[in-house]
C-alpha cells in the first residue's frame, strides 16, 4: 500500500515537474499561454480618440477605417482594459489554431470576445498574441451604449441618401409598404452572409406590398466595388449609398455594422436588429404585420357592409 502511494506521489511530482518545465520554456522562448477578454480593433484606427472610455470603438466610421488597414496589410489588435481607469493595453493579433475564415480579421471587428492563446514580445515592446480559440462575447462598447429599444412603435425617422445613379431617394417615399431597410456595406464579411436572405424576403414578399431596401455605408466614390458586390450576392433590390452611424442611431440600431429595422406601412419602427438577421426572424414580423392588415382589412370591409345596408333599410321605410 505504501508502496503504491510513493510509485503515485512520484508520478505526480513527474508532472508538476514537466509542466513546471515547460512552462519555463515558454517563457524562455518570449511565449506565454493566456486567456484574455477584449474588444477586437484596428490597431491604427483605435487611437483616434484619446479616450476609449468616453467614445467607445465600433462605429460604421471605425469598421470604415479598419477596413482600408487591413488592405494595407495593418494589424488587427485586442484592446484589453486595464483596471478602472482609461488605461487599455492592445495585443496585436497572429493567427493561431483558430480558422477565422478570412484573411483578415473583419470578421470581428469591434465585437468583445474571449480569446485564448500565447503571447510574444516583439521589438518595439510590441505585445502579440497567436489565438488558439476565440469566442464572441458581446457586440462590443459601441453596441452596448448605443442601441435604444425606445424606438419601436415610434415614427420612422426621415433617411434620404443617392441611389447608384445618383438620384436622391427617401424613405418617407415607401409609406404604405413594409419596408425592410438594412444597412451594410462591401467591407463587412458578416452583411454579406445576410445577403441572400434579403434577397430571398424581397423574391418572396414584394407582391405583397415589402420592399427591401440596403442602406450601405459606402460613398458614391466606392460605386464599382458596390456593384461588383450586387453582382457577387445576386442582390434583386435597391441599394442607396453613404449612410452613416448618425443614421443607424436614429433607428435604434448598434453603430457597428451590419443592422436592420422594419417599418410598418403606417411608417413606424416595429422591428430592429443590430447584428447579422435570421430569415425567419424577418419573416415572422413581416407575416405578423400582413395578417394584422389582412384583419384590418376584413373589419374596414364588414364595417363597410353593415353601414350600406343600414343605409339600404333607412331608404326604403315610406315617409
Amino acid at each position: 500500500m505504501l508502496k503504491r502511494f510513493l510509485m503515485s506521489l512520484a508520478l505526480s511530482l513527474a508532472v508538476v515537474s514537466v509542466a513546471a518545465a515547460q512552462e519555463a520554456a515558454e517563457r524562455a522562448a518570449g511565449n506565454a499561454a493566456v486567456k484574455l477578454e477584449g474588444q477586437v480593433v484596428c490597431s491604427v484606427c483605435w487611437f483616434e480618440s484619446d479616450d476609449r472610455t468616453k467614445t467607445p470603438y465600433g462605429t460604421a466610421s471605425d469598421i470604415t477605417c479598419a477596413a482600408e488597414c487591413a488592405e494595407k496589410g495593418i494589424d488587427a489588435a485586442l484592446a484589453v482594459r486595464e483596471g478602472a481607469g482609461n488605461a487599455f493595453a492592445l495585443y496585436l493579433l497572429e493567427d493561431g489554431r483558430f480558422d477565422k475564415g478570412a484573411k483578415d480579421w473583419l470578421a470581428f471587428m469591434g465585437k468583445r470576445v474571449e480569446v485564448a492563446g500565447s503571447l510574444r514580445r516583439a521589438a518595439g515592446e510590441k505585445n502579440y498574441l497567436k489565438v488558439d480559440s476565440l469566442k464572441v462575447v458581446g457586440g462590443g462598447a459601441a453596441a452596448s451604449v448605443t442601441q435604444d429599444a425606445k424606438v419601436i412603435g415610434t415614427e420612422a425617422a426621415e433617411l434620404a441618401l443617392r441611389d447608384l445613379f445618383g438620384a436622391e431617394q427617401r424613405l418617407s417615399a415607401l409609406r404604405g409598404r413594409i419596408v425592410v431597410l438594412n444597412f451594410w456595406a462591401t467591407f463587412c464579411e458578416p452583411c454579406r452572409k445576410e445577403m441572400p436572405d434579403l434577397a430571398a424576403i424581397q423574391n418572396n414578399y414584394a407582391a405583397l406590398g415589402v420592399q427591401v431596401v440596403g442602406a450601405s455605408a459606402d460613398e458614391a466614390a466606392a460605386r464599382p466595388k458596390v456593384l461588383q458586390f450586387i453582382k457577387e450576392t445576386k442582390l434583386n433590390f435597391p441599394v442607396w449609398l453613404g449612410a452613416t452611424t448618425g443614421d443607424m442611431e436614429r433607428f435604434g440600431l448598434a453603430p457597428a455594422l451590419p443592422g436592420t429595422v422594419i417599418i410598418g406601412r403606417d411608417g413606424r419602427i416595429v422591428w430592429h436588429k443590430s447584428g447579422v438577421i435570421k430569415e425567419a426572424d424577418v419573416k415572422k414580423q413581416i407575416d405578423a404585420l400582413l395578417a394584422q392588415a389582412a384583419k384590418e382589412e376584413k373589419k374596414a370591409r364588414r364595417e363597410l357592409a353593415a353601414a350600406h345596408s343600414d343605409h339600404t333599410d333607412a331608404s326604403s321605410v315610406p315617409s
